[in-house]
């Protein structure tokens, strides 16, 4: 009986023991430096990627913001200014008195006034047509003045529009604006070359018709002579001077 006690209670002391060492057993955390390592190299990798996303993403923002400024038009415009000086000029050279400048009228003038026609016509033809020479070269003496003063009016207007487009051109966020600014001071050294040309013509005008006008002189003054030298000699005649009462 005794034995069977001893034997009944270390069987129940063994299974107390069984029973209060499985939950300590299950409780354990077993470290594995294997698994940790690859744990942490995929962390570090996956991190990296998202590194590389952002960068990538900020290197594309940065090429948006590029693309808009050298998209981004100039904040100025000249051209309306220039269009109306070169308007002006033009008009200044269109009311061109007399004979304008236009082939046609050039051709008909020398035609019928310069030239040898000075020295054609009646006596009253060639004074009209020396008188009407006159009044050319003082007509476009005066045209050519008034253009000359037009020009030189439109010198403070294109000073302002060159400095206005130069510090455009200096301050530009992008290249199309830099190009668009340095287009706008081609365009103001066209209108320049214009007035240029427009000074030129007016004065060349005038001299060249001041230079027909002189020949055309001499030419009428070769007719005049011709015909004086060829008249007939003096004719004497009684001339009564006092009426006899």
């Amino acid at each position: 009986m005794i034995k069977l006690r001893t034997l009944a209670a270390a069987s129940a002391v063994a299974l107390v023991l069984c029973g209060s060492a499985a939950p300590a057993s299950a409780q354990l955390t077993v470290f594995d430096p294997t698994n940790f390592s690859q744990n942490v190299l995929t962390a570090a990798r996956e991190l990296q990627q998202i590194n590389n996303q952002i960068t990538m993403l900020t290197n594309q923002a940065a090429s948006l913001v590029n693309q808009a400024r050298n998209l981004a038009n100039l904040p100025m415009s000249t051209l309306a200014q220039l269009q109306s000086s070169i308007t002006q000029t033009q008009s200044l050279l269109s009311q061109a008195q007399n004979i304008a400048f236009n082939v046609q009228r050039v051709e008909q003038a020398f035609s019928t006034s310069y030239g040898a026609a000075a020295g054609t016509g009646s006596t009253a033809t060639m004074v009209a047509n020396a008188q009407a020479r006159w009044q050319n070269s003082v007509g476009a003496f005066e045209d050519s003045l008034k253009v000359q003063a037009g020009v030189v009016g439109n010198i403070p207007i294109n000073s302002s529009a060159m400095t206005s487009l130069v510090t455009a051109s200096q301050s530009a966020t992008g290249a199309l604006q830099a190009a668009q600014a340095g287009n706008q001071l081609l365009a103001l050294q066209s209108q320049q070359l214009s007035d240029l040309v427009a000074v030129l013509s007016a004065k060349s005008r005038a001299d060249a018709l001041e230079q027909a006008r002189a020949a055309s002189a001499e030419a009428q003054g070769q007719q005049n002579y011709k015909t004086f030298s060829t008249r007939t000699g003096y004719q004497p005649g009684n001339v009564t001077m006092f009426s006899g009462n």
